[in-house]
């Protein structure tokens, strides 16, 4: 399904990791996937509320945990940087969605990264 959201489908997701050679880029593909498909559940399901969208995004975070290993295999890992890079995707995605008051911790609070 594509992106309807237009200010979704012109963001250059994950940018700075594939910016950063310590990141390998095949990874970082699975991540922007799981950040894609995010948007497409957030525009199927409509959430209405602020516990609804974290369930959608506990999910993705879900997605994410099972990543990290695929990074430690790689040489690599979702360090403190990349953490930081992950959330702040999470929140524009939150934002652009209309959820302005997403709390950015709650986005993501089942990660182990």
């Amino acid at each position: 399904m594509p992106i309807t959201n237009q200010q979704v489908a012109g963001h250059a997701f994950l940018q700075q990791m594939y910016d950063d050679s310590y990141f390998p880029d095949h990874v970082v593909d699975r991540e922007k996937a799981i950040l894609l498909r995010l948007c497409e559940r957030v525009e199927v399901e409509q959430p209405l509320d602020l516990e609804t969208l974290y369930a959608l995004t506990q999910a993705a975070t879900e997605e994410f945990n099972l990543l990290d290993r695929e990074f430690v295999a790689a040489g690599s890992g979702i360090e403190t940087v990349a953490r930081e890079w992950i959330c702040d995707e999470f929140c524009f995605i939150a934002s652009a969605y209309g959820f302005m008051d997403a709390d950015a911790e709650e986005l993501t609070s089942g990660r182990d990264w």
